[in-house]
């Protein structure tokens, strides 16, 4: 089982490990089409660490079954697939899910759905060796779906005892105005601590793709700088990198 939690000085650390599950598995994501300006979105992020020995076949299974959940109608925004990076040795998830809401009842909705209960049940818990799920409402979204190609970076953090949240957050809003790479940002209080494992501030930043998101961490002095504001109050944190895939090919016209 993943032990999470990992000591901030090693989570910063910019040596990491591609997980040999992505080399192994080239699964069909998806994603919506729909864009649109909203006041606040709720956001839910699931991060999935696939077993070592699980067949190619079987984590296509869960990707399309987790896709194909784009088509419930409380669901803005679904993308599912492979992490491009995870930014620690320590932790060793393979797979992303976003989904984008307009409220808390439309996520619970998504949840309890029996398509969504089904696809959990039948191709998503059989592989898992670990899940991990945290949910914020972000505000002033200028376009809820990320373009195709573009580079997320989801980062999780957890606060020491006594630490000042406020403070943190106010430190990790005000990322954007050092980091002009960003195109996107979104940031929050977790609202589900059942499968949060303790992280209670979450961010997503949006990148035009890998290369700004790579022009980002080769400015190391900012980087630390940054990372220094608010080092003293972080337990851990848990950081990914994922790219939104361009959509499924469109079926051809049958004669």
């Amino acid at each position: 089982m993943l032990r999470l939690g990992t000591p901030l000085s090693n989570q910063f650390s910019l040596t990491f490990s591609a997980c040999r599950q992505l080399r192994k598995v080239q699964a069909r994501p998806f994603r919506s089409s729909i864009k649109m300006s909203s006041a606040k979105t709720v956001e839910h992020i699931v991060l999935f660490k696939v077993k070592e020995e699980t067949e190619a076949s079987k984590v296509s299974e869960m990707v399309n079954g987790l896709g194909s959940l784009l088509s419930l109608d409380t669901v803005l925004h679904l993308s599912v697939g492979p992490l491009l990076r995870n930014r620690s040795s320590s932790l060793t998830f393979t797979h992303m899910l976003h989904t984008r809401y307009k409220s808390k009842e439309d996520l619970q909705a998504y949840s309890a759905h029996p398509s969504h209960v089904t696809v959990v049940k039948e191709n998503v818990l059989p592989i898992m060796d670990d899940i991990m799920a945290v949910d914020w409402i972000a505000d002033g979204l200028s376009t809820v779906v990320p373009p195709p190609g573009s580079a997320l970076r989801v980062s999780f953090l957890k606060l020491k005892e006594g630490a000042a949240g406020d403070e943190v957050l106010g430190v990790v809003r005000g990322i954007p105005e050092s980091f002009k790479q960003i195109s996107e940002f979104s940031v929050g209080e977790n609202f589900s601590p059942g499968r949060a494992k303790g992280f209670s501030i979450a961010s997503l930043a949006v990148f035009a793709g890998p290369s700004e998101l790579e022009a980002l961490d080769s400015n190391q002095e900012l980087v630390n700088y940054q990372k220094d504001k608010v080092r003293d109050q972080i337990e851990s944190v848990v950081v990914v990198d994922y790219v939104v895939p361009p959509p499924p090919p469109a079926p051809s016209a049958s004669l």
